[in-house]
């Protein structure tokens, strides 16, 4: 996923990996398991979660 911006632009990419208790989640997928976003059930909730992170790259102010 990208965002673009006046300057310049920031990814992510998404992964998806089985989590304790047996379901599924999304993550960063250069963090791996520490990249936790949300569970795969809530695509809402990962859609903001990634917005964030996006967000938070463009300008590191916002976090």
């Amino acid at each position: 996923m990208f965002a673009f911006g006046p300057n310049g632009h920031a990814r992510v990419a998404v992964s998806v990996h089985a989590v304790p208790g047996g379901g599924w989640g999304y993550h960063q997928a250069g963090r791996g398991r520490q990249g936790y976003l949300a569970p795969c059930g809530d695509t809402k909730y990962a859609a903001d979660q990634v917005d964030a992170l996006l967000k938070h790259r463009m300008f590191p102010a916002t976090w």
